[in-house]
């Protein structure tokens, strides 16, 4: 009698086992937030995302601590002084931010100290033109604010 055919694998499984084969992806390329575990310790990196939080608290002596979220999941980003007053305008204003850096990791949390920032708010925009949603008054350009 015949062995049996094997079980076909889950599609799922195979994009995983894919991603474990292939190399991270380097700059200027982004890496997403789930895929941080995959670079080494102080990997020189790419990450991009929405600026969901933004933190200078006064005990931290100029560090501003910035969270991004792409569509896998939150980044943690840690701007020192000398790289805020290169990029205070991406910092303080950018609603979509990449930033490239030196991944680090300390009990159990990874972050990205950043080396450049750059606002990519504009590629927004573009997102709002591709969908056919710039005349929707929901979706109001910064511009047509106030």
């Amino acid at each position: 009698m015949p062995a049996p055919a094997p079980a076909p694998i889950p599609a799922a499984a195979c994009a995983a086992d894919r991603h474990k084969s292939q190399p991270w992806p380097r700059p200027p390329h982004c890496l997403p937030a789930a895929r941080l575990q995959e670079p080494p310790q102080n990997a020189r990196i790419t990450v991009a995302g929405l600026v969901i939080l933004l933190q200078r608290p006064g005990t931290a002596k100029g560090v501003i601590f910035v969270t991004l979220e792409d569509e896998t999941g939150i980044v943690n980003v840690i701007v020192w002084c000398k790289i805020h007053e290169a990029f205070r305008r991406a910092v303080i204003s950018g609603r979509f931010l990449r930033v490239t850096g030196r991944l680090q990791r300390a009990h159990s949390v990874t972050h990205v100290i950043a080396e450049t920032v750059e606002d990519i708010s504009p590629m927004l925009d573009l997102l709002l033109a591709e969908q056919g949603r710039r005349d929707d008054p929901a979706f109001a350009q910064g511009q047509e604010l106030g």
